[in-house]
């Protein structure tokens, strides 16, 4: 179907110059209740920041809307048990939206690396997590805006059945280049 929208030229397929920085933004996730893994055994706060870069693949409609290709790069601290490690994701995302930006939703998957498996009884099992996250953005005024990402981290049980996951709700301030 998507070929046949192409051919009639309905989706204007587009190859971006270059990758380049989309935005960069200050972002705070607490954990919550899981609705995809089992429960985690402490409760959990990210800190980081985070860089989304565009990706040369896009497709755009004569409306404006359409899908684009993404990178989420991030590095912070990961908190929880009374203890703090570094963390460091690297997501590859699609997202549907405006052309200009202003409002798009995303899903995508990719990697975190975790400096420590262990945040006190919970146990992520080792350092290297697949990471799965779905997201909007909205663009408010100027280059300024917010976004909100629920974030999955989990081991698939690469490392064995006895570590945790765990699902972040992170909350966004966004700069917009």
């Amino acid at each position: 179907m998507v070929w046949l929208a192409l051919w009639l030229g309905l989706w204007r397929p587009a190859l971006a110059a270059e990758v380049s920085l989309m935005s960069v933004s200050l972002r705070y996730g607490l954990s919550g209740s899981s609705p995809i893994g089992e429960q985690t055994q402490t409760d959990f706060h990210q800190y980081d920041v985070a860089a989304t870069l565009r990706l040369p693949w896009q497709w755009y409609h004569a409306s404006g809307w359409g899908l684009s290709t993404r990178l989420i790069v991030s590095g912070g601290v990961l908190t929880g048990a009374k203890e703090t490690n570094a963390v460091a994701t690297v997501v590859p995302v699609v997202a549907f939206g405006r052309q200009d930006e202003r409002f798009s939703i995303d899903m995508g998957g990719g990697g975190a690396l975790l400096s420590d498996r262990k945040f006190g009884a919970q146990n992520f099992g080792g350092p290297f997590q697949f990471l799965w996250t779905f997201g909007a953005n909205l663009g408010l005024f100027g280059p300024i805006g917010v976004a909100y990402h629920f974030q999955h981290y989990s081991d698939a049980t690469v490392y064995g059945h006895d570590s945790r996951e765990v699902d972040l709700h992170l909350f966004e301030l966004v700069y917009r280049y």
